[in-house]
């Protein structure tokens, strides 16, 4: 069996060492610029890789394919699959052959990251053999080949789930559906709905799903799929078999006013209530005594009051002559915008822009003109955002560079306000990644 495998990141560096493991014939393919520290990797493991370039003959007579997510249908090497027929498969489709081990599955627009953290806190913090892995921490593949865990706690982009196939959550968790990554799902949001709904395919009633029942889309489109509603898939996919797991919701009447959370906003309520319905889920299907529960609850109940957070989700910076400055580069879609503002209790200057993704500013055209002070524009184009706010009439400024941007902030600022980057957008059009953003969002304010 031949495998080849598309873009040399993480994930694929990893899927490469599994499959050579496994005794597959493997050829990686970049068409960017290998790091180093895979080259070496990739070199050490004996494993062909190319960079700058796809070998169409080497990729077109492959058995199956890996592909990054983030490489679109579109891409003409897709394409050529396509028309073929060759399977495109996701890493955590390929590794799960492989493992023993249960997994824990969170997908949503927002608030999967802190989730997927928080879950994971929990279980580390419980003993427990778990691996972390998906869009957050080291390779699910990797894992499986050089120490393959008990349990595992994964991150799932809607990409991902588009071409995974025979994968089965033990739980599995969605958080929420808004728009988001419209651009990838010809800018229909059923499209993107029936993506994330792929988080319960194959799901049985020994399974759980735990989701936000207030969400304005998830209830309905279980319903749709109970009366037999067969989504079509993405180009390179195909259709999932849907699940029929046992249900586990949440809504906003269950959050405890009183709860010790320390992240702040009902957003962060919602995650928190989420970790720890997936977390008891879980202890459900280990085998325990009933002192070994009772120890596992009292330690669930203590990392709800002491987790510290995720870097780059409203993470607190620095505070400077009286202001606050707030660092939510992770917000890359509307509604993440929309929860970190809806959290702010100080007048704000709001920091928005970046790689549109077919973004709608109404939905928190309001919300801004309550809770801001001044506006400061980040993107390489920043037409569509002056079209949609500059009628507000409160101060703008329309910046291309992190440290033009925190500039501008400084002077908006006032004593006793916020500075709160949560731009909306993805942050190819000026940065590496949303990482990168956040990162010289800090240094710049630790610069001030």
């Amino acid at each position: 069996m031949k495998l080849a495998i598309l873009g040399a990141g993480e994930s694929g560096v990893g899927t490469a060492i599994l499959a050579k493991q496994q005794g597959y014939e493997v050829f990686v393919s970049d068409m960017g610029q290998i790091k180093p520290k895979y080259k070496k990797r990739l070199n050490e493991e004996g494993i062909r890789w190319e960079e700058g370039q796809h070998t169409e003959a080497e990729i077109l007579s492959a058995d199956e394919v890996v592909k990054s997510p983030g490489i679109p249908d579109t891409a003409p090497m897709v394409q050529a699959l396509i028309n073929q027929n060759t399977p495109i498969l996701a890493e955590l489709e390929f590794a799960k052959r492989y493992s023993k081990g249960k997994t824990i599955c969170i997908t949503g627009s927002n608030g999967k990251t802190t989730t997927t953290s928080l879950i994971y806190y929990i279980m580390k913090k419980w003993g427990v053999d778990v691996g972390l892995a998906g869009n957050i921490g080291r390779s699910y593949a990797l894992q499986v080949a050089t120490q393959d865990h008990d349990w595992y706690v994964l991150e799932i982009s809607s990409f991902q789930l588009d071409n995974m196939y025979s994968f089965r959550a033990d739980v599995a968790v969605l958080m929420n559906i808004t728009p988001d990554h419209l651009d990838r799902y010809e800018f229909k949001m059923q499209n993107y709905v029936d993506s994330k709904m792929r988080i319960i395919q194959n799901q049985t009633p020994k399974d759980t799903f735990v989701y936000w029942s207030d969400d304005e889309y998830i209830n309905n489109e279980l319903q749709k799929r109970m009366d037999g509603y067969a989504p079509k898939p993405t180009p390179s996919s195909h259709v999932a078999v849907m699940g029929n797991p046992t249900l586990c919701p949440f809504s906003d009447s269950d959050i405890d006013p009183n709860s010790d959370f320390p992240l702040p906003g009902k957003h962060n309520q919602r995650n928190m209530m989420a970790a720890k319905a997936a977390v008891c889920a879980a202890m459900g299907k280990m085998d325990l005594s009933v002192a070994e529960q009772e120890k596992r609850e009292k330690i669930l109940v203590q990392c709800l009051k002491d987790f510290p957070g995720v870097e780059h989700r409203l993470e607190k910076v620095d505070e400077k002559d009286g202001v606050l400055w707030i660092n939510d580069s992770k917000a890359t879609n509307v509604d993440a915008c929309r929860v970190a503002l809806e959290a702010m209790s100080r007048p704000t200057v709001l920091i928005v822009g970046g790689k549109d993704k077919g973004n709608d500013y109404n939905d928190i055209k309001e919300l801004v003109r309550e809770k801001c002070s001044a506006l400061v524009y980040l993107g390489a184009d920043n037409a569509k955002l002056h079209a949609a706010f500059d009628d507000l009439g409160m101060p703008v400024a329309d910046t291309h560079s992190m440290k033009d941007c925190v500039e501008a902030c400084h002077k908006f600022a006032r004593k006793g306000d916020v500075v709160l980057l949560s731009p909306c957008c993805a942050s190819f059009d000026l940065f590496k990644n949303m990482e990168d953003r956040g990162e010289q969002f800090k240094d710049g304010v630790r610069s001030l």
